[in-house]
């Protein structure tokens, strides 16, 4: 879908591209048939070469990294990791295969999950709480409780902890471009929705037409936050120790707990050199083409100054073997949303149903939730009261207002550094082109290498670890903020930024007038999300270990981390518990009302 060309009119874009010869649609859903002319035949030209170089050999390095899957388990036990550098480029390459598999699965889920509470009132009221406590839920928290029944369903082979890994992965991806779909979704431009309902377009086609496209950047920009995300957890992923059992998959992440381990600071740098090289590569290969395809999506009337440019999309713009590969796909994909318009109208009082039906419906359904969660509440206090007792409930909840003091002041910090920075690389795309990558290698920082920095510095200078270890809790988290601004400011109209200019707003004014609330969305996506993440790495950062020297932090996520490592499972129950209580709480009093004044700042009617 193409916003920026023909008329300026939405409603008379939609109506001239449903209106349009199958051929006409057909280039405009894939302009690299315009661009090579739908030329037949002839020699192989120079793009044909690299595309079929390129599928090649991505499915040799699949075949050969997937190769072991069918191993027994046990086979884990007798390959140790291996720090020698020569052993990095096939972790590196079993580390990529589970977090694009990771990508795969929270792509559909987000997709899905998303779009069913955007467009269902009654769905909502539950999907997006649980999300929230989903969000909250620390990734120990997931993989004690989930392990177990992913080795169940390949007993004895490395397939069920390599979807164990998979799975946690998953969780630290999902739930940002979930949020970031959902908010799009819910701050639709009323007249583009109003103009695919006159044109009567099926769901199928409303979402393919309008919905994804105009939720497509800040997508794209959150699917990079989300694979940087999952290298941040990496360790965690790979190094999977609950109680006395350990499983250690080959991988980046196994490779740098064993550095940690053994305190081998130059296996760490060549752990640092390696991530780096596959984000330069993921970048080439995925993310800069998303970025450049994605600009047709831009929601005004004037490209930008600069646009993104990728070899990667020229390449399948204009080899005829990529087209040819993708044709059976687009096939499908047009059947499947192909227009089928009712023959004859069905009568509206036919369809109307009894006056008292949505009341009951509203009953029923809102009573059976909240059946559910008391059911829920009296299960978790009754295994705690007998566990553990009471007394332990208040321990926790100090430690979680310790930790929640914490993750206010640092996503306020990061607020105040990173908005005004993601606006800047948003509005100059030639500066988004340059720190892109950077922003990504930053996002993609696993904390656990700067253990030796952080323990060196607490114990050499006697300094506090409640204070000094706080950073690395939003160290991997405050990107989000950053990315989510940058996606807004990107796609800020270039007609309203005229605007602004014309009437001479600078300074504070330009921020409130324009800025903020063109950006107030994806901002709120970000922080909400940063939040929900900075509790999470709460549990790597308020526990630390480098070698035989630990330093712990007075917080909630020290108690999640030693409660884990001991299987206290009541004690784990509980601070898992506490956390998603505290973050629920929080997203209701704080990121809601946020939410609901964005969609009023976009015209939507609740």
């Amino acid at each position: 879908m193409e916003f920026r060309t023909g008329s300026g009119d939405p409603k008379i874009l939609l109506r001239e591209l449903a209106e349009a010869p199958a051929a006409v649609r057909r280039i405009v859903a894939h302009p690299y048939l315009a661009v090579r002319g739908i030329a037949r035949g002839g020699l192989p030209s120079f793009w044909d070469l690299v595309a079929f170089a390129l599928l090649f050999g991505t499915l040799l390095l699949v075949s050969f990294g997937t190769s072991q899957f069918g191993a027994p388990l046990s086979a884990l036990e007798k390959t140790p990791v291996d720090l020698h550098p020569s052993a990095l480029p096939y972790y590196a390459l079993r580390t990529t295969l589970r977090m694009a598999a990771a990508m795969v699965v929270s792509l559909v889920f987000s997709i899905g999950y998303a779009s069913l509470a955007a467009k269902s009132k009654r769905a909502e009221r539950v999907l997006i709480p649980l999300l929230d406590i989903l969000q909250s839920v620390p990734i120990l928290g997931f993989l004690t409780f989930t392990y177990t029944f992913f080795l169940g369903l390949f007993p004895g082979r490395v397939l069920g902890a390599e979807l164990a890994s998979v799975f946690v992965i998953f969780t630290s991806q999902a739930w940002n471009m979930t949020f970031s779909i959902y908010q799009s979704l819910r701050t639709l431009p009323p007249d583009l929705s109003e103009a695919c309902t006159s044109l009567r377009f099926g769901p199928l086609q409303r979402f393919r037409r309008l919905e994804l496209p105009f939720a497509m950047p800040g997508l794209i920009w959150n699917m990079m936050m989300s694979m940087s995300g999952g290298w941040f957890f990496v360790v965690a992923s790979e190094a999977i120790t609950v109680g006395d059992q350990t499983i250690t998959l080959p991988g980046v992440g196994s490779y740098v707990a064993t550095a940690i381990l053994q305190m081998n600071r130059g296996a760490i740098g060549w752990a640092i050199l390696a991530m780096l090289i596959v984000i330069l590569l993921y970048d080439q290969l995925l993310f800069r083409p998303l970025i450049a395809w994605g600009e047709k999506f831009r929601a005004d009337n004037e490209p930008g100054q600069v646009q993104p440019e990728s070899w990667i999309l020229r390449m399948l713009q204009r080899s005829r073997f990529a087209a040819l590969m993708w044709r059976p796909f687009d096939n499908a994909l047009n059947r499947i949303l192909r227009p089928r318009r009712a023959a004859v109208a069905v009568s509206q009082s036919s369809l109307q149903l009894p006056a008292w039906t949505p009341l009951a419906l509203d009953i029923a359904w809102y009573g059976a939730i909240v059946l559910t969660a008391a059911y829920g509440v009296w299960t978790t206090g009754r295994y705690i009261s007998h566990s553990i007792g009471f007394g332990e409930v208040g321990h926790a909840v100090l430690l979680g207002l310790a930790t929640m003091t914490r993750v206010i002041l640092l996503v306020a910090l990061a607020s105040l550094i990173w908005v005004p920075i993601g606006v800047a690389i948003g509005l100059r795309p030639r500066l988004a082109a340059m720190a892109q990558p950077a922003a990504q290698f930053l996002a993609a920082f696993p904390a656990n290498l700067l253990f030796p920095v952080a323990v060196a510095l607490i114990v050499s200078f006697h300094l506090h670890p409640d204070i000094w270890l706080s950073p690395l809790m939003i160290f991997g988290t405050q990107w989000y903020i950053l990315f989510n601004v940058v996606a807004g400011a990107s796609v800020f109209p270039h007609d309203l930024r005229d605007a602004a200019g014309n009437l001479h707003l600078r300074g504070w004014l330009w921020w409130k007038r324009a800025m903020i609330p063109g950006i107030l969305p994806y901002y709120v996506t970000g922080a909400m999300t940063a939040a929900g993440g900075c509790w999470n790495a709460s549990i790597v950062a308020e526990w630390v270990t480098w070698g035989h020297t630990h330093v712990q932090a007075f917080g909630l996520g020290a108690y999640i981390e030693q409660a884990s490592t001991d299987a206290d499972y009541p004690r784990l129950v509980l601070g898992v518990a506490v956390m998603s209580l505290f973050v629920v709480g929080f997203n209701r009093v704080l990121w809601r009302p946020l939410y609901s004044s964005a969609e009023r700042l976009a015209g939507i009617d609740e």
